[in-house]
């Protein structure tokens, strides 16, 4: 959940900051804003779920900001940070929807109590969320896109949930490529330019539909995206698509910055690549072990081993080579994986009995509540509609 923090005051800010990030759940504050303009209200890179408001100061400047702030956010609950409670300020905090008034000076146990109150008066609209899963390979070649775009449209297939795919692979993204030959309107990068607008509608029409419920916001085109994407705005489009979507997908590639230590933050699971050969048990080691610096729990981390076959390098040795259990095995089948991407089809429509067929389906049942039935006759029937797609 998403905070946005309206004073000139730094103390207070730097107050209600300790508050959020003391709360459990954690209440993620945006870093920063460009600005206040009482015409405009509060122009904020994330669209917020909570909005502290300093009402200290001048009625006359305070009220048309405050009006404008909740115009710009009408999904966000208004906290109302005041010393003084005149009947003019209040009357104008209960036409502008704010929930609470949190008197000051602040006390945390005050600030913890209100944010508990809303959560729990609007728990459906706050914390029904999608799931985030994040792919990233531990060596270049080791078939990210490939497993990440196929068991989403597995998921999307074999379910009624929405499903989203960012391709997150900043300069050599070519996720939508595996699915489809249509051409984007928008890019990951145009979204970018236009996060002071994003909204459900904006998002759903910058993707490509591969099937139904499930689209994919293609990587930037651009040579050198670094400078139009930045971390904040990915925090603003999963805090939209979490709210539209049951998963979201992201390709990460195997760069390591910002922008996808952002994303990784994020993430509900995270799915490193490998396969069975010791520059990919080194990488992957490196990997795992940057991944403890960042503070991430050990059952968030699913090791997928890709093209697995009969191999010196077991996956045993593997386990015990990484310190971290092998979640999930995709078997080598080379001819046919390489004709789905190179018809740009995916997998389960050109080859549904294959054996990297069956083991993507295990996989989706082992990790949502799609059930998987004892007819072995399963794949033919769960994509058997998304023929013609």
């Amino acid at each position: 959940m998403n905070a946005i923090i309206v004073t000139k005051d730094v103390e207070l800010r730097k107050a209600v900051a300790q508050c959020c990030a003391s709360h459990q759940p954690i209440i993620h504050v945006v870093s920063e804003f460009p600005g206040m303009n009482p015409n405009v209200g509060v122009i904020a890179t994330v669209q917020p779920s909570l909005v502290f408001f300093d009402a200290q100061g001048d009625e006359k400047e305070i009220l048309p900001l405050l009006k404008n702030t909740a115009a710009k956010y009408p999904q966000a609950a208004i906290f109302l940070l005041a010393s003084v409670q005149s009947s003019t300020l209040l009357l104008a905090a209960m036409r502008n929807g704010v929930r609470e008034v949190i008197e000051l000076p602040l006390s945390a146990s005050n600030v913890h109590e209100a944010i508990d109150r809303t959560i729990s008066q609007h728990h459906e609209s706050f914390w029904k969320q999608g799931k985030i899963l994040s792919f990233i390979s531990c060596k270049g070649g080791s078939g990210t896109t490939f497993i990440a775009d196929n068991l989403a449209y597995a998921l999307a297939s074999a379910s009624n949930k929405k499903v989203l795919l960012i391709d997150l692979n900043l300069q050599f993204g070519d996720a939508a490529l595996f699915l489809s030959d249509a051409q984007p309107s928008m890019t990951l990068a145009d979204l970018c330019r236009q996060i002071h607008r994003l909204d459900a509608a904006l998002l759903d029409s910058s993707l490509i539909q591969v099937a139904p419920g499930f689209g994919i916001l293609p990587a930037s085109a651009e040579p050198d995206p670094y400078d139009t994407i930045r971390p904040e705005q990915i925090d603003a489009i999963l805090h939209v698509a979490r709210q539209e979507y049951d998963f979201i997908f992201i390709d990460l590639g195997r760069q390591i910055d910002g922008v996808v230590i952002r994303a990784l933050d994020q993430s509900d699971h995270i799915f490193p690549i490998i396969q069975q050969s010791l520059p990919y048990l080194r990488n992957g080691l490196r990997l795992l072990n940057f991944f403890k610096i960042l503070g991430y729990r050990k059952e968030k981390i699913h090791v997928i081993v890709n093209r697995h076959e009969a191999s010196t390098i077991s996956v045993e040795a593997i386990q015990r080579s990484l310190g971290q259990p092998v979640a999930y095995m995709v078997p080598n089948n080379f001819d046919v994986v390489s004709e789905s991407i190179n018809q740009g089809v995916p997998l389960l429509k050109l080859a549904r009995s294959s054996n990297v067929s069956k083991a993507l389906v295990d996989i989706i049942t082992a990790f949502s509540d799609v059930r998987k039935p004892d007819n072995p006759g399963i794949i033919r029937r769960l994509f058997v509609r998304n023929q013609s797609a």
